[in-house]
C-alpha cells in the first residue's frame, strides 16, 4: 500500500521491514559516538512507490541529544572561569589613577553581575536530572534555561539501497533569548546601539593580555632581584674577595640582560604609542596611567597633535640606558680589579701587603661603584614604570573590551545564551557528519584543508517579535565563526568520555580505532574551522504583513551577505580539492541561488531549497529553525525529505504529495508536536495557511 507507515515499536512489523534496510546504516547507528550523541529515538518506517513501480523503503528517525544540556553547562562553567580570572586580573593591577580605577570598577561590576547570574543558572541546571535532553517550546522563556536550545532534535531519514544512505537535518528553535524578550529588538539592534561607545576602547586580544600579564610578573620578579644584586655588589666591594665580586657581577649582568629582553617586547612599544594616540595626553601618573586633566596651553586650549608629538625613540632610550648602565659597572669593576691587583706580588697571596692594599682600596671601590649602581637603579626604575604603565593599559583595555566593551551585562548575557544554543546544535550536527564521513578520505581532507560548512535555514518572519529573534539568530550564527573543532582520542568508549568539551576550541573525542584511521594532520591537532551561513525566508502570515506594510530589508541583507560567505567557502573548497566528487556542479548551484535572491519574490522559498542543495553537495551540516522548531520546521523537514526521495531515489511524482501528507500526518514531526504541547495537531489555522506557500501546508485534519 503506497504511503504505508509502520511504527518501529511494533515488533511484528519492525523486524521484516527494518532488516531489509542496509546493514551499514545500522552499524553507524550503533557506533559509540552516535550512541553518545543521540537518545530518546522515535522512528517511523514507510514504503513509497518509485517511477519504475518498485517499493522504496524509508526509515524516519527523530532523536533528542544530551548535548542540549551538557554543552551549555560546560560553556557556563567556562564563562564563570573566565569572568573570575578577569576580575582577579584587574584587581591585581595595583593603584590606578581615579579615571582608570573607575574603569576597573566598571569591569568588576560587569563581571560580578554576570558571575552571579551564571552561578545561579548553573545551580538550577545541576538540579535537573542527569538524563535531561529536551527543552520544550513551552519552556523557552524560563530564565534558568536561557542557554539551553529549544526543542533540539536530529531528524534522520534512511533509505534502503545497495549503498544504504541517510540524510540528517538538525532542528531546533531559532537561537534567541526569549527570557529577555524582544521589546528593544534582538542582538543585531542592541549591538548597533552600543558600537558608538566602542571607539573609547583599544582592542587587544586575549593572547596580548596574557603576554602583558606575563611581563608584569617578570618585572615584579626582576626589579627587586636586580636591586638586591646591586646592593650585594656594593657590599662585596668592601670585602677582600675579587672572585666573589666577579660572581655577584655576573649574576647582576645576567638578570639585567633578562630584564632588558623582557621590556624590549614590541607590545610595550605599541601600547605606549596607543596610549598617546588614544588619549592624546602627555603626562602619566607614577602608576603609569593617564592624568585626568588634558594639558593646556596659555590660552587654556588643548594641545594639538602638532604641539604634542610623540617621541618614538623615548622608549628605546629607556631600555638602552639600562644596558649602558650595566656596561659601565662591568667596565668599572674590570678597571678597578686590574688597577689594584697590578700592585700585588702574585707569589705572595698571603703577605701582609695584600691585606693592607685591599683593605685600603676597598673604600675606593665602593665610592666609585656607588654612583654607577644608583644610575642603574634609576634607569631600571624608569623602564619598569613605563613598561608597567603600558602593560597595565593592555590588561585593562582587554578586560574592558571583553566586558563593558561588549555592551551592558544583559546584552553580553544575551549573546552568550544565543551562542550557547547555536553551538549545541552545530556540535551535534558536526559529530553526526564526522561519524558518517570517517571512511571517506575526501571528506577528511576537506575538514583539515577547508573546514566544515554549517547552513542554517530560518523560517522567521520579519515582523513583530520574530524580527528580534532573527536579529539574535544572525549574531549567534556569526559568532560560531570563532569556533574550531579538534579531534582527540577518547579515554574510553563510555558516554561521558565521548561528549565534547567546549570553548573556542571544541575537543571532539573519537574511539581509539576511529581516531587511528584519521589523516595525520587531524591526529596531530589540526583545528577544523566552521563556516556558518544563515538563509532566512519568512513563510507565515506575519511575513505577509511585513512584505505589505513593514520591512523585509533585514532578511534581504542577511541572505545576500551569507550568500557571499557561501561562495567564498565553495571557491576555497574547489581550489583545495579540485577533483572532489560533484564539486564541478557547485558553481551552477550557486548561480541558481543568486538568481533566486535577485528574483525579489515574496516568500521565495527557492532560496532555502538552493542553499540546502549546495550544503549537501559540499558535505555541510544542515540546520533548520523557526520560532520553536515545531510547526513550520516540521513542514520544512518533511518537504526536504520528500524532495530528496524524488530527486535522488526516484520517488514517483504522482505519489509525491501523498508521501508528503503521510509524513506530516503520521511521522516523527507529529510526535514532536505531541511532546512539546501535548497535542497531536500543528498550530496552524485554516486562515493562516492560506498565506503559506502551498508545499508548506499540512494535510487536513493535522492542524487546528
Amino acid at each position: 500500500m503506497e504511503g504505508e507507515t509502520q511504527e518501529e515499536d511494533r515488533p511484528s512489523q519492525r523486524l521484516g521491514l527494518c532488516d531489509s534496510l542496509h546493514t551499514s546504516v545500522h552499524d553507524q547507528e550503533n557506533s559509540p559516538t552516535v550512541r553518545a550523541v543521540l537518545c530518546s529515538r522515535v522512528c517511523r518506517v514507510y514504503r513509497f512507490q518509485t517511477n519504475d513501480q518498485r517499493w522504496l523503503l524509508v526509515r524516519e528517525q527523530m532523536s533528542e541529544t544530551p548535548l542540549s544540556f551538557s554543552l551549555p553547562k560546560k560553556l557556563i562553567r567556562m564563562l564563570i572561569h573566565e569572568l573570575t580570572n578577569r576580575s582577579q586580573e584587574v584587581k591585581e593591577l595595583g593603584d590606578l589613577s581615579p579615571h582608570w580605577d573607575e574603569l576597573r570598577l566598571d569591569v568588576l561590576d560587569h563581571c560580578n553581575d554576570l558571575l552571579r547570574c551564571y552561578q545561579e543558572t548553573l545551580i538550577e541546571l545541576d538540579k535537573l536530572s542527569a538524563s535531561s535532553c529536551f527543552k520544550s517550546s513551552t519552556s523557552k522563556s524560563e530564565q534558568h534555561l536561557q542557554f539551553i536550545p529549544t526543542n533540539l532534535h536530529t531528524q534522520r531519514m534512511e533509505v534502503t539501497g545497495p549503498d544504504g544512505v541517510w540524510y540528517d537535518v538538525i532542528t531546533f528553535g531559532a537561537p534567541a533569548d526569549h527570557h529577555q524578550a524582544f521589546k528593544h529588538g534582538g542582538l543585531r539592534r542592541l549591538l548597533c546601539k552600543h558600537t558608538k561607545h566602542q571607539d573609547s576602547f583599544v582592542s587587544y586580544s586575549r593572547d596580548e593580555s596574557f603576554r602583558a600579564r606575563e611581563l608584569l610578573d617578570s618585572l615584579a620578579q626582576l626589579q627587586p632581584l636586580i636591586f638586591g644584586l646591586a646592593e650585594e655588589l656594593l657590599s662585596i666591594s668592601l670585602e677582600m674577595s675579587p672572585a666573589r665580586l666577579k660572581q655577584i657581577l655576573d649574576s647582576l649582568v645576567y638578570q639585567t640582560e633578562q630584564f632588558v629582553h623582557a621590556v624590549k617586547d614590541e607590545l610595550v612599544r605599541s601600547a605606549r604609542q596607543e596610549i598617546h594616540n588614544h588619549c592624546n595626553i602627555r603626562q602619566l601618573h607614577a602608576n603609569g596611567f593617564l592624568c585626568d586633566n588634558m594639558p593646556t596651553n596659555q590660552n587654556g586650549l588643548q594641545y594639538s597633535k602638532e604641539e604634542e608629538e610623540y617621541d618614538e625613540e623615548e622608549w628605546d632610550r629607556a631600555w638602552a640606558n639600562v644596558t649602558k648602565s650595566i656596561n659601565c659597572i662591568v667596565v668599572m669593576v674590570d678597571r678597578l680589579q686590574g688597577k689594584e691587583l697590578s700592585f700585588l706580588d702574585p707569589f705572595l697571596p698571603t703577605s701582609p701587603l695584600f691585606s693592607i692594599v685591599l683593605s685600603a682600596s676597598s673604600t675606593s671601590w665602593q665610592e666609585q661603584l656607588l654612583p654607577l649602581v644608583v644610575t642603574l637603579r634609576d634607569c631600571v626604575r624608569e623602564a619598569v614604570e613605563k613598561a608597567r604603565a603600558s602593560m597595565t593599559f593592555v590588561v585593562l583595555q582587554e578586560a574592558v573590551a571583553a566586558s563593558v566593551g561588549q555592551g551592558p551585562a544583559n546584552v553580553l548575557q544575551r549573546r552568550h545564551a544565543v551562542f550557547s544554543q547555536a553551538l549545541s546544535a552545530v556540535v551535534c550536527g558536526f559529530m553526526l557528519k564526522l561519524q558518517a564521513g570517517l571512511e571517506d578520505p575526501e571528506f577528511l581532507q576537506q575538514l583539515h584543508k577547508v573546514g566544515v560548512l554549517a547552513q542554517f535555514e530560518g523560517l522567521l518572519s520579519t515582523y513583530g517579535e520574530e524580527i528580534g529573534m532573527l536579529e539574535d539568530m544572525e549574531v549567534g550564527v556569526a559568532d560560531l565563526r570563532k569556533v574550531r573543532f579538534n579531534l582527540v582520542e577518547a579515554k574510553t568508549e563510555q558516554v561521558d568520555d565521548l561528549l565534547p568539551t567546549n570553548g573556542v576550541v571544541i575537543n571532539v573525542p573519537l574511539p581509539s580505532e576511529s581516531f587511528a584511521s584519521l589523516p595525520s594532520e587531524l591526529k596531530d591537532g589540526c583545528l577544523i574551522p566552521i563556516c556558518p551561513v544563515l538563509f532566512n525566508i519568512g513563510i507565515n502570515q506575519q511575513q505577509s504583513f511585513a512584505e505589505r506594510f513593514g520591512d523585509s530589508s533585514l532578511q534581504e541583507k542577511v541572505n545576500q551577505q551569507n550568500c557571499e560567505c557561501l561562495k567564498t567557502y565553495c571557491q576555497t573548497l574547489q581550489q583545495a580539492l579540485p577533483d572532489m566528487a560533484g564539486i564541478q556542479s557547485v558553481p551552477d548551484m550557486l548561480l541558481s541561488l543568486d538568481r533566486s535572491l535577485e528574483a525579489k519574490k515574496r516568500k521565495n522559498v527557492e532560496v532555502l531549497w538552493n542553499a540546502a542543495m549546495v550544503c549537501r553537495k559540499v558535505n555541510g551540516i544542515r540546520l533548520t529553525s523557526c520560532k520553536s522548531a515545531k510547526d513550520r520546521t516540521g513542514m520544512s523537514v518533511t518537504l526536504e525529505q520528500c524532495v530528496l526521495l524524488r530527486e535522488r531515489h526516484a520517488l514517483s511524482q504522482q505519489h509525491f504529495g501523498r508521501a508528503l501528507d503521510t509524513m506530516r500526518r503520521y511521522g516523527c514531526r507529529m510526535e514532536n508536536v505531541q511532546k512539546n504541547i501535548g497535542n497531536r495537531k500543528f498550530a496552524f489555522s485554516a486562515v493562516q495557511l492560506l498565506t503559506f506557500p502551498k508545499l508548506y501546508r499540512p494535510p487536513d485534519g493535522s492542524y487546528g
